[in-house]
């Protein structure tokens, strides 16, 4: 699924600049695409107005080179699934009941989940590796797993493709680690994924594609090498670093210097 803007303009009330100023991006099917830049740049401004939720004051966020806005929701609800920065969890429900969420598009107002909803929760419970937690409340986990539960209920969606806002914020190694190797298995099985991130080191190892926001506008966009530029990251963040390749995963790596 091909995700894209045209000249996007995004002024929120009594905004100093624009939130996004004239933004014109492509942003191919099939790829791990990698959202990046400091804290107001811009980035989930950009994820809302690709999801019809923040309106343009100009020009347009598009779908499969369709107007985001002409949209049905539902059919956009099937055609890609979200997880959002932060929920409240606010009663009580298991893990499968979570991930059965994700089949609301799929369904009527009083409709009752038929083989094909249970056949597709089933199988986001199992590539999210948390089979063994359908039963669980959801506020008995822990932070890796609750997100892995709101990653598997944006797959039970089927979508063709997913849209991360932080997904890995205040999560452990291990737990940021697996979400990006599931993120990665499955942008190679096809899937299109927008990531955004402050990551900067694991986005140069598990995108395709970066983008670098600064304070609404485009610094950088292409493959990791063509964005992470030393000149370009210490202008975007005002900091020196110093750019070389992780010996381990061959990677590019961004160090921060004093």
């Amino acid at each position: 699924m091909r995700l894209g803007t045209d000249r996007l303009t995004i002024q929120y009330a009594g905004g100093a600049r624009p939130a996004l100023d004239g933004v014109t991006l492509s942003i191919p099917s099939g790829c791990l695409t990698a959202v990046l830049g400091p804290n107001g740049s811009g980035k989930s401004t950009l994820l809302r107005a690709l999801l019809g939720v923040s309106v343009p004051s100009k020009g347009t966020a598009t779908l499969e080179e369709r107007d985001v806005r002409a949209w049905d929701r539902r059919e956009l609800a099937r055609a890609v699934g979200v997880v959002p920065q932060s929920e409240t969890v606010a009663f009580p429900i298991t893990v499968r009941e979570m991930v059965a969420m994700g089949r609301f598009p799929h369904l009527g107002p009083i409709q009752a989940e038929g083989w094909r909803d249970r056949e597709a929760v089933d199988k986001a419970l199992e590539r999210c590796d948390i089979s063994d937690l359908r039963n669980r409340q959801v506020t008995t986990l822990s932070g890796g797993e609750l997100q892995r539960v709101r990653i598997a209920r944006a797959l039970a969606q089927e979508p063709r493709a997913l849209a991360l806002d932080e997904p890995t914020a205040s999560l452990d190694l291990r737990h940021e680690m697996s979400i990006l190797r599931l993120l990665r298995n499955w942008t190679d099985g096809g899937m299109t994924v927008l990531l955004i991130t402050h990551q900067i080191n694991l986005a140069a190892r598990f995108a395709d594609r970066m983008i670098l926001l600064d304070r609404g506008h485009v610094a950088a966009e292409g493959t990791p090498s063509e964005v992470l530029r030393r000149e370009v990251l210490e202008r975007v963040y005002d900091w020196p670093v110093k750019v070389d390749e992780d010996p381990v995963t061959e990677s590019l790596r961004v160090v921060p210097l004093s």
